[in-house]
């Protein structure tokens, strides 16, 4: 899916504000490559989990993705994710994994090479790429950037009905208590904190579906794209 003319679109905001699910979304119906960066990190996480390595531990954390690979396969049906070869598309979506990813992200070293890598992917195609830090440290050239936002109540009913759609057991009200914590480490994190760059567009999901957000960010794409 390589473009001749690469252009790189940044959408970031908290979590469960419905960044990837319109990404891919928007990223169809440009044609351009959606790049998941909060999946590359859970990745990390549920292997970090799995050889229950100390999640502060900065030094055996670089040295742990330094010998990792982490695949995102474009699919008919979406994207899978590929963790040293096996598929864990599902299994980074545990409560374990959610619950633990903030601190895998307040790595300095893990968050370098990681937009290291991200950045790599945005070189060979038009991207794009959502998380919590694209438009103010991965890709701060974006062509485009969007800064997502919803209340506290709406990402925690999205995340519940997402849990329960894919057959996790979930809790609306811990999820609204971990939401909120998430917040937290993600905007007072020493390293690229979750921020709206300065000229990022900012659109209130709240009270949008996720065809309505995806319908306005394409448009403003279009417009100022011409594509």
């Amino acid at each position: 899916m390589k473009n001749d003319k690469k252009a790189a679109i940044a959408i970031d905001g908290p979590a469960a504000a419905g960044k990837s699910t319109v990404a891919k979304i928007v990223a169809k119906k440009l044609s351009f490559v959606y790049i998941d960066t909060g999946a590359m990190y859970r990745a990390l996480t549920l292997k970090a989990l799995t050889e229950k390595i100390r999640l502060d531990d900065e030094d055996v954390l670089s040295n742990l993705l330094k010998t990792t690979t982490i695949d995102l396969n474009l699919q008919s049906n979406g994207q899978s994710v590929l963790l040293d070869g096996k598929d864990v598309t599902r299994d980074i979506r545990n409560d374990q994994v959610s619950n633990n990813v903030s601190l895998i992200a307040r790595s300095s070293t893990v968050r370098k090479e990681m937009a290291y890598r991200q950045k790599a992917l945005s070189e060979q195609y038009s991207v794009v790429m959502d998380g919590r830090d694209i438009g103010t440290n991965v890709l701060p050239n974006a062509d485009v950037k969007f800064f997502l936002v919803a209340s506290v109540e709406e990402r925690a009913k999205r995340r519940y009905e997402e849990n329960l759609e894919k057959g996790f057991a979930s809790n609306l009200h811990d999820l609204r208590k971990e939401i909120e914590k998430r917040d937290l480490m993600d905007t007072k994190r020493e390293i690229a904190p979750l921020q709206k760059a300065a000229d990022a567009i900012e659109i209130d999901t709240t009270s949008l579906s996720i065809d309505e957000t995806a319908e306005t960010i394409i448009n403003e794409i279009r417009t100022k794209l011409k594509v």
